[in-house]
C-alpha cells in the first residue's frame, strides 16, 4: 500500500458548487411512497440532495467552483502548474474534461492537465497525486473533484441517496506544510459497484438502455449504477478502520489530537457504524449528506467546506479524511489545514 508523508505542501483553499434544483422528502414520497421514503431517510440520513438540469455536467460545476476559488485566493490562472479532474461522469469520451476546463479557466499552456477516473476515494487519491507533483517541482495545483450522479443513478434507493456536486481544492508549495497519505485498491471486487454498459467493452445501444428487473426485483438499465450492498459494507468495515489507524500512525496523533475525521459521505448507517467501530467522537465526524446526499468524490471536500468553515476561519484544524468505495478503492489524507480560502457555495441555475 503506497503511504507517503509529503513535506513542503499545504492545502490553501476549497471551493464548492451545486445545482440549483433541490430534491427533498416530498420528492421521495412522490417517487417511493411515504412509508418507503421514511425508511430511506432513516437508513441513509439523506433529507435533501441536488440534481443537475438537462445538459448540465460535472465539469460545469467544477469550473464554477474553481473560478470562485481562484478569485478568493487572488491566484492568477497562469500561476497554476497542474490541474487534476477526478470524476466518473466526464463530458466526453475524448478529450479529457481536464483539458476542456484548462481552456475555460485560462490556465497557462505550460500547465499539465489530466483526468482521474475515481469516485468515492477520488479526493484522497487526488490530494496524494497533487502533493506528489508539488514535491516534484510544481508550485501550485488545482484539484477538481465531483460527479453528477443524475446521469447514472437508477430509480431505486441509490437515486434517493446520490447527489450532484463538484469541488475545487487548491494546493501550494509551503516551507512548513506536510500532507500524509495512504491509498489502496481491492480490484477483485470491482463489480460490487459499477455501470455495466456505455463504455468500450459494452457500447451504448437501445437494449442497454432498456429497463429490466434485476436480482433484487428493481428495474434498471445496464447504463445505470448497480450496487452489491453487502459487498460494499464488508469492504468498508474491513478496510476503513485500519486505514484510519495508519493515518494516525503516520502523523503520530492520538484520536483526541484530531479536530475532525471527515469520512466519505456514503450513508449515515455506514458512518455511524465506523464511528462506533473505531471509537471516534461523533462530534468530530461532521456530516453533509443530510443536505447534499452522497456526492461521490466531492463528499469530503464539500463536507469540509460546509461543516468546518467557521472553525477553519479561526485557525488551523487537524484533519483526517478517509475515502472508500467504487473500484473498490480507499485512501486517507491527514494534515493540518487552515485558515483556508472558502468562497461562498456556488449555485448553478
Amino acid at each position: 500500500m503506497p503511504e507517503a508523508s509529503i513535506r513542503g505542501v499545504r492545502i490553501r483553499g476549497i471551493g464548492a458548487a451545486v445545482p440549483e434544483t433541490v430534491l427533498d422528502v416530498e420528492d421521495l414520497s412522490e417517487t417511493f411512497g411515504p412509508e418507503m421514503a421514511a425508511k430511506l431517510i432513516a437508513s441513509t440520513g439523506v433529507r435533501q440532495r441536488r440534481r443537475v438540469r438537462s445538459g448540465q455536467t460535472t465539469a460545469d460545476l467544477a469550473g464554477r467552483a474553481a473560478e470562485s476559488l481562484l478569485k478568493e485566493l487572488d491566484w492568477e490562472p497562469s500561476s497554476v502548474d497542474v490541474l487534476l479532474f477526478v470524476s466518473q461522469t466526464f463530458d466526453y469520451l475524448m478529450p479529457a474534461s481536464s483539458c476542456v476546463l484548462h481552456g475555460k479557466l485560462g490556465l497557462s499552456r505550460n500547465a499539465a492537465a489530466f483526468d482521474i477516473g475515481l469516485g468515492c476515494s477520488g479526493w484522497t487519491y487526488g490530494v496524494w497525486l497533487a502533493s506528489s507533483l508539488i514535491a516534484g517541482g510544481c508550485r501550485r495545483a488545482l484539484l477538481l473533484a465531483g460527479d453528477t450522479n443524475e446521469h447514472i443513478a437508477p430509480a431505486d434507493g441509490l437515486q434517493a441517496l446520490a447527489g450532484d456536486a463538484a469541488t475545487a481544492t487548491a494546493l501550494e508549495a509551503s516551507n512548513d506544510g506536510a500532507i500524509h497519505t495512504s491509498v489502496g485498491t481491492d480490484g477483485n471486487r470491482w463489480r460490487a459497484l459499477w455501470v455495466p454498459a456505455g463504455g468500450s467493452r459494452s457500447r451504448s445501444r437501445p437494449e442497454t438502455r432498456e429497463f429490466h428487473p434485476c436480482e433484487d426485483g428493481v428495474p434498471r438499465s445496464d447504463e445505470n449504477t448497480h450496487m452489491n450492498g453487502p459487498d460494499i459494507f464488508s469492504f468498508t468495515i474491513r478496510e476503513v478502520p485500519p486505514l484510519l489507524d495508519r493515518a494516525l500512525a503516520q502523523t503520530g496523533w492520538a484520536k483526541d489530537d484530531v479536530d475532525a475525521f471527515v469520512l466519505h459521505q456514503a450513508n449515515k448507517y455506514i458512518i455511524d457504524y465506523l464511528v462506533k467501530r473505531v471509537k471516534l467522537d461523533p462530534s468530530k465526524t461532521p456530516l453533509s449528506l443530510d443536505e447534499f446526499g452522497n456526492t461521490s468524490s466531492a463528499s469530503i471536500p464539500l463536507t469540509i467546506h460546509r461543516r468546518l468553515g467557521e472553525r477553519l476561519a479561526r485557525g488551523p484544524v487537524r484533519l483526517v479524511a478517509a475515502g472508500f468505495g467504487v473500484g473498490l478503492s480507499f485512501g486517507s489524507v491527514a494534515t493540518e489545514i487552515g485558515p483556508l480560502a472558502l468562497p461562498e457555495l456556488q449555485v448553478l441555475p
